[in-house]
């Protein structure tokens, strides 16, 4: 007898595997083809797996001498269930995948439809970070942990132009935190996280993307100590280059002087960021270096002697940060022939 929960048509094949047991025979691989097909079936109805098997054991009621035959056939339930299960899974996680990866892209094709099924609400702002590093395996296991704590309608999480991404709404930094926290935990020595600012709707997650990657870039340009850098505190650089000319023409005529000094420009442009990154403190900027006070106090005299600029005055001090600053974004020094 089938349960009243379990749809009538349900169990065609199981019934057939059932019959020729009754005769002594085992099911035959057509017949257990049939059962797989009934709990593939019974899976994208919905039907709950404890409510399948409980149909198929009540089919064989009364039947003498079907145990063997039983066994099997409701494996060959189950398989067809968990299939269709695990198909369907795989089948959610690639559209979730694609419609990440167009809402990154900007095209915004049935995108209003789509992120309302994946619980993403359009008109809200949104933050992404970006992570330099990845190996394979490392996305699904970061998506998973951020799902499991924040859900699925809180974090979308796409790998794009080689950076793992996460989208998450500007009303939860947690998750860019937590988002970082794994990516520490799991990526290789190397690795950054670059973080974009808050911008409201599908553009502003494309815009918000595309600062979390410029961060990155901008970190390696000027050789920033920093795991993870986010692009608020980066505005001024964007500015500079919007007139390449005249930081060029800064560039050249604050640090030029530097190339002529033995031993190179390099170790006193370093000398310079050191100081510069320590606010002034010359013994902490030592410490970074690796070197002496001393050393960095003859290091900066040399520079003043060359370029006339002096790091202990105000407005010079300026000068130079943005010259250096300028050299990094643009690898100065640039062919001199």
């Amino acid at each position: 007898m089938v349960l009243p929960e379990m749809p009538a048509d349900l169990l065609g094949g199981h019934c057939q595997a059932l019959a020729a047991a009754a005769t002594g025979r085992l099911p035959t691989r057509a017949a257990l083809d049939a059962c797989r097909a009934d709990g593939t079936r019974a899976a994208e109805r919905g039907v709950p797996l404890r409510t399948l098997v409980d149909g198929a054991l009540a089919a064989a009621e009364g039947l003498p001498d079907v145990l063997p035959a039983l066994r099997r056939a409701v494996s060959a339930l189950m398989e067809g269930y968990e299939l269709a299960q695990l198909a369907a899974i795989r089948g959610e996680e690639t559209a979730r995948r694609e419609f990440v990866d167009d809402l990154l892209q900007g095209r915004a094709e049935r995108l209003a439809e789509r992120a309302e099924h994946f619980g993403l609400r359009l008109a809200e702002s949104y933050v992404v970070a970006a992570a330099r590093g990845l190996r394979e395996g490392d996305q699904d296991r970061i998506e998973r942990d951020l799902i499991a704590r924040f859900g699925s309608h809180n974090v979308l999480v796409a790998v794009r132009e080689g950076l793992l991404v996460c989208v998450v709404p500007a009303t939860l930094p947690a998750a860019v935190g937590e988002f970082t926290h794994h990516v520490r935990a799991r990526f290789p020595p190397g690795w950054r996280v670059g973080v974009g600012r808050a911008h409201r709707g599908p553009g502003g997650v494309v815009t918000s993307f595309r600062e979390a990657a410029g961060a990155l870039e901008l970190a390696d340009a000027l050789r920033l100590d920093l795991d993870v850098v986010r692009a608020a505190d980066l505005l001024v650089f964007p500015v500079l280059l919007r007139d390449r000319g005249a930081i060029e023409d800064l560039v050249t005529s604050v640090l030029s002087p530097l190339l002529r000094a033995r031993g190179g420009h390099e170790p006193l442009v370093e000398t310079l960021e050191a100081v510069f990154a320590a606010h002034g403190n010359q013994a902490a900027a030592a410490r970074r270096l690796g070197i002496s006070p001393r050393a960095v106090t003859y290091r900066l005299e040399r520079i003043r002697r060359l370029t006339g600029f002096s790091p202990d005055d105000p407005t010079q001090r300026f000068t130079l940060e943005t010259a250096v600053l300028g050299a990094r974004l643009l690898d100065w020094p640039w062919d001199q022939s």
